[in-house]
Order: C-alpha cells, then sequence, then structure tokens
C-alpha cells in the first residue's frame, strides 16, 4: 500500500461503503452551489451555533468555492502575516451545510470528486507566522526564544503543478484540510481537530477518497475549508500551499452507523484518523479505531488485527503544528477481503 503523494482514482466509489450503505446511493442527486458569495460571512468555529447556509438531500452534489487559510489577505511576499492576520482567525470555513435526515448517531460520507484553482495567479500562499510551527516556540510550547522570522512566498498554481521555484516544481496533490460535522455541544475554532474532525490536513483527504464523519447534531453542520495544492508529512512550518479552490463533492447519509472518530476510505485502503497531544496519543486513537472497525465490519478478532498492524499498518501524519495532531491508521484492502 503506498500512501505518499497519491491521487487516488474516482472509478472505484461506487464500490464503496458510502455506496453500499449511503441513503443517497453514493450519489445522483441534485447539484448545488455554494459561491463566496452565497457564503457571504465565513465561520472560524465548528459548532451548533452558526446559521445553515445551504441545505441538501443524501446523494447530492456540492460545488464549493473555498478561500485559502487567510481569506486572501496575503498578496504579496512583501506583506508581514502579523500585521494581516489575526489569530485564531485562520481556517475561514464553509458551511453549515445541513443533511436532510441526518441525525446524532448517523455517519455523513463526503466523496471528494474534484478541487480546481480558483483565482488570479499566483494562486498559492506559503508562509512563516510568529510562534506557529513545528520547529518554533508557540504558546502551547512556550520558550524564551525570539520567534522564528516572517517569511512568505506567492506560487503559481494549476492543475498539474505547483511551482515553488525556479528550481523545484512540486506534483499538485490538493486536499482538504479541515472537513468536519458539528459536535453535540461545544463551539471548537477552526484550527483544533478532534473527533468531529475539524483541522486534519490529512494529505489523503483529497480527490478520490471518501472521508467518514460521525454526526452528532441534527442536519450533521458540515464544514468545508484550508485547501492545500500540495503538502508533506506534518505540514512542519505550520502552513502548507494554501489556495482558494473550486471544490466538488458528493454528500450521503448512512444512518444508524455510529463511528466515535473520522474515518477515510481511498480505492485500497481504509483510515482511522485521531487527533490529540501528544502524538503517540493521536496515534493509539487512530490505531484504535482501526481495529475497532476491523472487528465490527472484517469479521477480525480484537488481538489478532492488534498483532497483525503491527506488521502491516501504515500511519500517516496529518499536521504537528495546530492545537492538537493528527494521525491516520490505515490497512491495504487487500487484507480485508
Amino acid at each position: 500500500m503506498e500512501l505518499v503523494m497519491r491521487q487516488y482514482p474516482n472509478d472505484w466509489v461506487s464500490e464503496s461503503i458510502m455506496c453500499k450503505r449511503g441513503v443517497g446511493g453514493g450519489g445522483g442527486g441534485a447539484t448545488h452551489q455554494l459561491t463566496i458569495e452565497d457564503q457571504g460571512t465565513f465561520q472560524y468555529t465548528i459548532g451548533p451555533y452558526s446559521d445553515p447556509v445551504l441545505h441538501i438531500k443524501p446523494g447530492d452534489r456540492v460545488v464549493v468555492e473555498t478561500h485559502d487559510a487567510f481569506e486572501g489577505v496575503i498578496k504579496s511576499e512583501d506583506d508581514k502575516p502579523s500585521e494581516l492576520l489575526k489569530m485564531p482567525f485562520l481556517n475561514p470555513q464553509c458551511g453549515p451545510i445541513m443533511v436532510e435526515g441526518a441525525e446524532h448517531g448517523d455517519t455523513v460520507a463526503i466523496h471528494i470528486e474534484s478541487m480546481a484553482p480558483r483565482g488570479p495567479q499566483p494562486r498559492g500562499t506559503c508562509c512563516m507566522i510568529k510562534e506557529f510551527g513545528a520547529l518554533t516556540g508557540t504558546y502551547y510550547t512556550a520558550t524564551l526564544n525570539e520567534p522564528l522570522p516572517e517569511k512568505v512566498r506567492k506560487i503559481r498554481v494549476d492543475e498539474e503543478n505547483v511551482y515553488w521555484s525556479d528550481r523545484v516544481t512540486l506534483p499538485y496533490r490538493p486536499h482538504i484540510g479541515t472537513l468536519s460535522c458539528s459536535p453535540e455541544i461545544d463551539s471548537i475554532n477552526s484550527l483544533t481537530p478532534d473527533n468531529h474532525g475539524g483541522n486534519m490536513d490529512l494529505p489523503d483527504m483529497g480527490p478520490g477518497t471518501v472521508t467518514y464523519l460521525p454526526v452528532r447534531t441534527p442536519g450533521a453542520r458540515i464544514f468545508i475549508g484550508d485547501a492545500h495544492a500540495c503538502q508533506g508529512d506534518g505540514e512542519v512550518c505550520g502552513v502548507a500551499v494554501e489556495f482558494p479552490t473550486t471544490t466538488t463533492i458528493t454528500v450521503d447519509l448512512i444512518k444508524g452507523w455510529t463511528i466515535e472518530w473520522p474515518r477515510l476510505e481511498a480505492d485500497d485502503f481504509i483510515m482511522a484518523i485521531g487527533s490529540s497531544r501528544p502524538l503517540e496519543d493521536a496515534t493509539r486513537i487512530a490505531y484504535r479505531e482501526l481495529i475497532y472497525w476491523m472487528e465490527a465490519e472484517f469479521g477480525y478478532d480484537r488481538w489478532d488485527a492488534y498483532m497483525m498492524l503491527s506488521q502491516c499498518g501504515k500511519v500517516r501524519l496529518g499536521n504537528f503544528v495546530d492545537p492538537k495532531y493528527t494521525i491516520g491508521a490505515a490497512i491495504s484492502k487487500k487484507y480485508l477481503a
């Protein structure tokens, strides 16, 4: 199983859990547009208290215009993030999108069909922000060292490549950094991942995959944003190649399938996702949820799955910079047949 720098095909989705168990049959419903103008005010918290911007049925498609993580305010390499950004107002979210019939204990399935760059060049932005990133002192990792320098890089992005510099061209490997349903009672800032989803920054959560999220409020209340044109494991400096997109998703609903943490399905693997601090606890959550999944739905004895994953399990590091860290634990589908 290969989990590094891939784009996954869409043609396998007809065999996915979403298509086999979804109320909407995995697609074929109406298509909705959620533009920047339709969204109006972006959301910086994920919770049950914001006003819905769209109502859909299971199986519907939504074409969403997402903004970059900075809501477009960083326009030049001469800009200083500290003068333009107000923490924690990063990761503007589209939504909430309400799904008809979604109730506590159900699961929402979101198939990311495509992600196209939007807006004028250079569309991509990467930067270093004071006290933000994995290799500097932060609010949560307090040190007396001076912050690292602020730097901005503006980057050309098209549907083939990310043109990092004259020396380096990176492949276009888009994914959604922040995807979630609402927690039951809390409203959580859009920088923080947890069991509702949130800012997981998993490079696998891109076109050709299906993300499964636990429903904890009526209508599910889907939030989506923080698109990345590419990102390595960990998002080490705190920022990927952030860019605005036109992202097309199909949303379905699986009644009575109760999951505690987000899950992801691709053509050749399944993945359970955990978020916590320290990083070891995020890894423990992800592997435990994967073992529970294998036991409940693929006929494995719990302890056999535990021992086997020690031999063939794979982990993907999502973000290693935010208030909680994210790990995905995966197993190849060839071992689940």
